[in-house]
């Protein structure tokens, strides 16, 4: 009991004596173990998790016994696991750094696409897809955000032009030669076609995905891009981020997710181009039943 009250007081004395060092070393510390456990939910690594937990386990206790031997190797193990670790994590660890580099800190330096200028992506890209989706035209459109895709953008054709429907649907054509990749888009512009990108590593998708599916949820488990996806089969629409696929889009829910991902927060509570066509069609009925009650 005494030992218990002994403990406690020490306990008060040192939280007592703690400074705003001490402080901020503790909630760095926090942030880091916080973000590291969601990195592990993110990336489905809770079993490469359980494994080293196991083997701090294993050390500790390797510790206490006084195992030498044993205590020994398992030191081998972990310092070979570190590499193992960053190894095998490699495209996770570069898209953190990627998105730090790219955070909002570091964007004062570089161009910023107009609020406006997207908009007008985003309503021909609307545009595009709708008459795609009719006819079962399969697409894959990447939009690049904060993580650069140089390397993507390098695997095929370069374009750099402005976004417009009638070129969006024109690269998809299924005797184009650059059908069968990926469109990337990047501040307005669609810098390139053709493109090859990364399949989805993930082994709990639905088997009735194809590759193009496969291709646009592995590029947004790498990087921040949003990929835009029309099924060949089944010509419905769906959209790709965070690893995540929405699919079976209508319209004006697919045009509020662009909004949603690629304009600023204030900007998607507006009118939405879907919403403002079904008002223009309205208004246009309303006008033709007025004509000919006339």
């Amino acid at each position: 009991m005494n030992s218990t009250i002994t403990q406690f007081a020490d306990s008060l004395k040192s939280i007592r004596s703690m400074g705003v060092s001490d402080v901020l070393d503790i909630l760095i510390v926090a942030v880091v173990v916080y973000a590291a456990i969601g990195f592990i939910r993110k990336t489905n690594s809770i079993k490469v998790a359980n494994g080293i937990l196991l083997l701090v386990l294993a050390l500790w206790l390797s510790s206490v016994l006084r195992l030498s031997v044993t205590n020994f190797l398992l030191r081998q193990v972990f310092e070979i696991g570190i590499l193992a670790v960053i190894i095998l994590f490699q495209p996770e660890i570069r898209r953190a750094l990627e998105k730090v580099g790219s955070s909002q800190l570091f964007a004062i330096f570089g161009k910023e696409w107009g609020v406006q200028g997207m908009e007008h992506v985003i309503a021909q890209t609307v545009y595009a897809c709708e008459d795609m989706a009719k006819s079962h035209t399969g697409a894959l459109i990447i939009f690049e955000r904060d993580n650069r895709l140089n390397e993507v953008r390098g695997s095929g054709t370069y374009v750099d032009a402005y976004v417009s429907s009638e070129l969006l649907k024109n690269v998809f054509f299924n005797k184009s030669p650059l059908h069968d990749g990926a469109a990337i888009v990047k501040d307005g512009r669609l810098m390139s076609a053709g493109c090859m990108l990364p399949l989805s590593r993930n082994t709990n998708l639905s088997r009735d995905l194809g590759m193009r599916h496969r291709a646009g949820i592995g590029i947004t488990e790498n990087t921040d891009a949003v990929a835009v996806i029309i099924s060949e089969e089944s010509g419905s629409i769906s959209v790709a981020v965070d690893g995540l696929l929405k699919r079976h889009l209508s319209l004006d829910m697919f045009e509020a997710i662009l909004r949603q991902e690629l304009l600023p927060a204030e900007e998607t509570d507006r009118e939405t181009w879907f919403d403002r066509l079904k008002q223009r069609k309205g208004n246009k009925h309303a006008e033709e039943r007025d004509q000919r009650k006339e």
